[in-house]
């Protein structure tokens, strides 16, 4: 169910293989639920069947649904184990948020099962140390060194004009993945946390600026989901 005058986008065609985002970064506190509950929320709104996969034993994506109004779009949680990784079947949308810390063994075997990576960092020296060594061993990994997973990078928590984010520009370019969003530093995700309510269940008239800001990263993804629908009726048609 879809609750009344919230910002709706146009229903994509569905395969029968599930498009799979995982929000990864070995560094932690970088964001990674926030970006994959307001993932998961759009696809939801945009009328997907939408899952939310949470890999940390902490489990504050499960949490974060549990938290969720039962009168907004439904998102279905998912408890992922890595030692037996069972996605599972059908059409639709998912996203994994994948905790800080994983080993190399555990990390390769969510770059194979996931059709995109989306990789936040913070301005700070921190996360871009920790981003790099991150991005140095994902790049070994078969898939992403043929090119076949593509790998997105979100500047998060970015203030406009400051000393971090001419820094963070500055590593950004130096990257071989683009950077294909920055989100600020915005009081809503805090009371999105808390909440279960994301930017794509306002109302058009409200958090507008902020939505813009995931546009660069909504579109990068929907191209290569497009792409796989297509791929899949073709195959099937």
């Amino acid at each position: 169910m879809i609750a009344d005058n919230v910002v709706t986008y146009p229903r994509r065609p569905l395969s029968g293989r599930m498009f799979i985002v995982a929000v990864v970064n070995l560094k932690g506190g970088c964001g990674k639920t926030t970006i994959s509950t307001h993932l998961a929320a759009r696809y939801s709104v945009q009328g997907h069947r939408s899952l939310l996969g949470d890999l940390d034993r902490q489990q504050s994506a499960i949490h974060w649904v549990e938290r969720r109004p039962k009168a907004l779009a439904m998102i279905e949680s998912l408890t992922l184990d890595i030692e037996a990784m069972a996605l599972p079947f059908g059409e639709g949308r998912m996203v994994i948020d994948v905790p800080a810390g994983m080993k190399r063994k555990a990390l390769e075997v969510v770059v194979r099962a996931a059709d995109a990576l989306v990789v936040p960092l913070l301005p700070s020296a921190f996360d871009q140390g920790g981003t790099a060594r991150f991005l140095e061993v994902v790049s070994e990994f078969k898939p992403v060194r043929k090119g076949r997973r593509p790998v997105a990078i979100v500047g998060n928590r970015v203030r406009a004009k400051s000393l971090a984010t001419r820094q963070l520009d500055t590593f950004l370019e130096g990257l071989e993945f683009p950077a294909v969003a920055r989100l600020s530093d915005a009081q809503h995700y805090v009371g999105a946390a808390a909440s279960g309510v994301t930017l794509f269940d306002l109302p058009a008239s409200k958090g507008k600026a902020l939505r813009a800001e995931w546009d660069p990263l909504l579109a990068f993804l929907d191209e290569l989901s497009d792409a796989q629908d297509q791929a899949e009726a073709g195959a099937t048609g």
